[in-house]
């Protein structure tokens, strides 16, 4: 049944009469349509309409997005961490410069990772490396590495990318991290010793270190190896599960040696100031109990080792490679068949750069006393 305009001007609109009016030209203006064959009719479009191009142009089509494993490497001389942040030059915002480049990513994944799962499974702070680093977010299901490293510098190289779990998240997913520290072995010569780069360390200094390394292992307080901590502050509590120091090796002239700890997290500076204290005891300007004392409530100012020399040697994800990781679904995330690549990369990236650094400063040795 069709309601006249008479009818729905009395029933439907109240007495004003400015809303009468434009109420009854709204009506008359709609039968006109509807009667119209003409306005009716269904035109087919013009390809060479410009506004129909335009909107199909800021259409992108939909892209089947899977949960993905970005295994890394880098070299941080030059950048001020990994961590993106806006306006600095970061290993991050090389990362992802490169993958929207490729349109890897969209806009708004760009703009806001977050969108996208992003999540790194440790930070690294200015001037810290990584050779087995491990980025998590959401990519489309073929990717190719060799395009997005071309998109990269040299000294940041995607080694392999790995199809996860829907809910993994590369930090939370990981049971611990493993960090390097390398440095000349004359930093860790005694005060009388003579230091320059012909400096050959002695086993004795090696067994030495071995030794008071021991003393880091199981949970501690590290209010002392970090900033902003208070004594007692549980959120400073940390466990080591292992801790060494591997055998020197010569490079360019230069006698170098390593140092490997693995524990569950880190927190800012503190394995530059566990490395600190090692040299300052090894070099006698501590004595070994300041090591004890530092988990206590006593406030104390410990020496800082530079930052060129510390590397992020792995992240570990035991608990999901033996859930998932022989599923048939997905890929283990360790680095295993990766191992020359990444021998190939500290060798080209890394190594050179601390020798070279180290020519043109000469960071140590360490003469800070405690």
């Amino acid at each position: 049944m069709v309601l006249s305009t008479r009818y729905l001007l009395k029933t439907v609109l109240p007495t004003n009469s400015v809303c009468r009016s434009l109420f009854a030209a709204t009506l008359v203006l709609t039968r006109t349509m509807v009667s119209d064959p003409i306005i009716t009719q269904k035109h087919p479009l013009s390809e060479d309409d410009e506004s129909i191009v335009s909107k199909k142009q800021c259409i992108e089509p939909r892209v089947k997005r899977k949960k993905c494993a970005v295994l890394l490497a880098y070299s941080g001389q030059g950048y001020l961490g990994l961590q993106r942040n806006k306006g600095t030059k970061t290993v991050e915002e090389e990362l992802l410069q490169a993958l929207k480049a490729n349109n890897l990513i969209t806009d708004e994944g760009f703009e806001q990772i977050q969108t996208m799962h992003f999540q790194r499974a440790a930070r690294t702070d200015k001037g810290v490396s990584a050779l087995r680093q491990i980025i998590s977010l959401l990519l489309p299901e073929e990717v190719n590495k060799e395009v997005v490293n071309n998109a990269l510098p040299e000294q940041i190289r995607v080694l392999d990318i790995r199809r996860a779990t829907k809910g993994f998240n590369s930090k939370n997913s990981c049971d611990g991290r493993t960090y390097s520290y390398t440095c000349p072995t004359f930093a860790f010569a005694p005060q009388e010793a003579t230091i320059d780069f012909s400096y050959r360390i002695d086993s004795t200094v090696i067994d030495k270190i071995n030794e008071i390394v021991k003393n880091f292992l199981g949970c501690h307080n590290y209010h002392n190896y970090t900033s902003k901590k208070k004594p007692g502050d549980p959120s400073a509590q940390r466990y080591m599960v292992s801790f060494y120091c591997d055998k020197p090796f010569e490079k360019d002239g230069i006698e170098l040696i390593s140092l490997y700890v693995r524990g569950q997290s880190f927190m800012l500076h503190q394995i530059r100031k566990m490395v600190g204290v090692i040299i300052a005891i090894c070099r006698g300007v501590a004595n070994i109990d300041v090591i004890e004392r530092s988990w206590k409530q006593e406030r104390l100012d410990l020496p800082i080792a530079p930052g060129l020399g510390l590397v992020l040697e792995e992240v570990h994800y035991d608990k999901y490679n033996e859930k998932f990781g022989n599923d048939g679904m997905h890929e283990r995330l360790d680095f295993v068949e990766l191992n020359e690549q990444v021998s190939e990369f500290r060798a080209k990236h890394i190594l050179p750069t601390i020798i070279k650094v180290e020519k043109e400063e000469r960071s140590y040795p360490l003469t800070k006393k405690i």
